[in-house]
């Protein structure tokens, strides 16, 4: 099974969770996904500090044109699980925010690694009145090899399409990480994952700041 750090860096190389603009309300679900995934691409491929490894203007990148796209509230109940309705609202409000910066550095950390990969998507299987779908497709590397599954899911809200899971190789993300925060739960509660997830992404932050190589 592949680990976490593999599962981002195929996602990056992908260009899932790309920028888009007020288009996106309007936009069918797979033709949004299908959009944004080349735009990042190609912004990947052609921005020279990005390639060469500029950590500030990849975190800059992320921030500004991927964020504002994901459910994160969302996300991080589901990676929660049971425990999250036993939190308090602050507590909820933390642990979202440092699940959201643990994201923001593992998606910075990978996406530097976008070279040849296109996307090839599968027909979408959606009635009018969904308001949640599945848009599913998968990665063919330059080199050849076998394609890479790679599927997201999304909900309708008022803004238009967000993404909230994301699925490679059948292993959804959310369902990743739920099995780490139940197991740091259950060993040192709810605060004990915030704490955890804050110190990993102090020293995640520290590495961001290093120059990018010459």
């Amino acid at each position: 099974m592949k680990t976490i750090k593999q599962i981002f860096s195929i996602i990056l190389s992908a260009g899932v969770l790309a920028f888009a603009g007020p288009a996106a309300a309007q936009e069918a679900p797979d033709v949004f996904v299908k959009r944004i995934s080349q735009e990042v691409i190609d912004i990947a491929k052609n921005d020279k500090e990005i390639q060469g490894g500029n950590q500030k203007r990849v975190l800059d990148l992320v921030e500004t044109k991927i964020l504002p796209y994901v459910d994160f509230q969302r996300m991080t109940a589901l990676a929660a699980g049971r425990h999250w309705r036993d939190a308090t609202p602050e507590q909820q409000k933390q642990l979202t925010n440092e699940f959201r910066s643990l994201l923001v550095y593992t998606y910075s950390g990978a996406i530097a690694q976008v070279k040849d990969q296109q996307v090839e998507f599968k027909p979408l299987r959606m009635e009018p009145a969904d308001t949640e779908v599945e848009v599913r497709s998968s990665v063919v590397q330059a080199r050849g090899g076998e394609p890479i599954q790679l599927n997201y899911r999304l909900e309708k809200v008022a803004s238009g399409w967000k993404i909230y899971d994301v699925n490679v190789l059948g292993a959804w993300l959310v369902e990743t990480y739920k099995g780490n925060f139940s197991a740091e739960i259950s060993k040192n509660g709810f605060g004990g994952l915030i704490k955890t997830l804050a110190e990993k992404n102090k020293s995640l932050g520290a590495r961001a700041v290093k120059p990018a190589r010459s």
